[in-house]
């Protein structure tokens, strides 16, 4: 697998930015010839079709319904996570936490509608500032959830991750907080919890067992730079509109 890690050092992404299209094709195409001269050619086509696939997302900069990422909080550099272990204080529901390892597979969560929504929300429409959402834990299917126990290191408002296969109530709705008229995928966000607003938060306690070294993710009443997010890795359903006959109407990062 290193050649993937080596082409996740190439792609990184200012880079990228700085190159015309055709310079990105060209990179991608130079990379492409070391690796097939190398004898790996599921590699090569497997890195090229990412390296394009990444070219392609660059024409879309919102995060859209349907689309699942990973939150990156900007003052911890830790992923939201969750993850099938119960609190042992508080409600007792399923821990929500956040991790360093950008490579963690619970870490991803799906953008969808809020609780009690009647409107139809379209399939990869873009989120706006001030939009109220749910995040659904692509693993467990349990939404991210606030209430007013207090959390366990911090003596803040609890998180959990609550409902089965996505249906919950209306502590798991969140208003978008942002400064542009739609969620851009490379700015911060601050999540405000709809029923009690207070902020998603993380202000650096760490668990120790079962969960050893996983930061305490709460809710906390002021605006600052510990509740402050970006969106990172993940997959980007782009709207129908743009979509043709030939696309399979998402995006990989």
């Amino acid at each position: 697998m290193k050649y993937f890690q080596n082409f996740r050092n190439f792609e990184h992404m200012n880079v990228i930015r700085l190159c015309r299209l055709e310079e990105r094709i060209e990179l991608a195409m130079e990379y492409w010839k070391k690796i097939s001269n190398n004898g790996n050619l599921l590699y090569g086509i497997l890195i090229v079709l990412s390296f394009l696939n990444q070219i392609q997302s660059m024409k879309y900069d919102y995060v859209t319904f349907t689309s699942t990422i990973k939150l990156l909080n900007l003052n911890s550099n830790a992923r939201l996570h969750s993850h099938d272990v119960k609190y042992g204080s508080g409600s007792g529901q399923q821990s929500v936490t956040a991790v360093r390892n950008a490579d963690d597979h619970n870490s991803y969560w799906q953008i969808v509608s809020k609780h009690g929504e009647t409107k139809s929300i379209e399939r990869g429409q873009p989120v706006r500032c001030g939009d109220i959402i749910r995040l659904n834990h692509l693993s467990t299917k349990r939404n991210l959830h606030s209430h007013l126990f207090q959390s366990p290191l911090s003596n803040n408002q609890e998180v959990s991750a609550f409902g089965e296969n996505g249906d919950g109530d209306t502590g798991d709705n969140w208003i978008v907080e942002c400064d542009d008229e739609y969620w851009k995928r490379d700015e911060p966000i601050r999540l405000k919890h709809l029923d009690t607003n207070k902020y998603l938060h993380i202000n650096g306690d760490t668990f120790g067992r079962p969960i050893h070294g996983q930061l305490e993710v709460s809710c906390y009443h002021n605006a600052n730079q510990y509740n402050l997010w970006r969106v990172n890795e993940g997959v980007y359903i782009k709207p129908n509109e743009e979509n043709d006959s030939n696309d399979n109407g998402h995006t990989e990062l």
